[in-house]
């Protein structure tokens, strides 16, 4: 079964700082496919999730969080009514958590909590937090930063579109 990975706080202002096409690139033997800038990587050749987190780790001049998933999860994840079909304004946002929390939260969890959210989270499965985004506000609210705040677990958010390349690359 292949394998996602996803880095947390990479490649952001200047912190932590790397190059993900050159890191697929030493990890070509595991067919592992780059996707974008922010740390998220298809891993289709079989390995177990420890020796593939050293593989990784050895290869980076810093120590980050990685959330390494089985693909079926991700893949479950496009399964899931609440998320389908947003406004078109709405942005869809899939956060991974470093694992899943002991308790769910009562859903959903808005910010701003008045009428005027930015961020909607609507469904959580696992360890897997789907949200909803809309632009508006005077600060900008992200998913990510409402997620560790309420849930208490380190995360790392994706919006839906690299999700869907996911999709892809697992579909060829």
């Amino acid at each position: 079964m292949p394998q996602i990975v996803f880095l947390r706080a990479v490649n952001i202002g200047g912190h932590q700082t790397f190059q993900p096409s050159e890191l697929a690139r030493d990890l070509a033997a595991l067919d592992i496919v780059n996707i974008g800038a922010a740390g998220t990587f298809v891993v289709r050749n079989k390995i177990t999730e420890g020796k593939l987190r050293k593989e990784i780790l050895a290869r980076l001049p810093f120590t980050p969080e990685l959330m390494i998933c089985p693909a079926d999860e991700i893949l479950s994840l496009r399964n899931v009514k609440e998320f389908k079909n947003p406004d078109a304004s709405i942005q869809r946002y899939v956060t991974i958590m470093a694992k899943a929390p002991a308790k769910a939260p009562r859903l959903p969890i808005s910010a701003p909590e008045e009428e005027e959210w930015q961020v909607r989270v609507v469904a959580l499965t696992g360890r897997y937090v789907l949200s909803l985004r809309r632009a508006g506000g005077k600060s900008r609210v992200y998913p990510n930063e409402i997620v560790e705040k309420r849930l208490g677990i380190t995360a790392t958010t994706r919006n839906w579109t690299t999700i869907a390349k996911i999709y892809d690359i697992l579909a060829q």
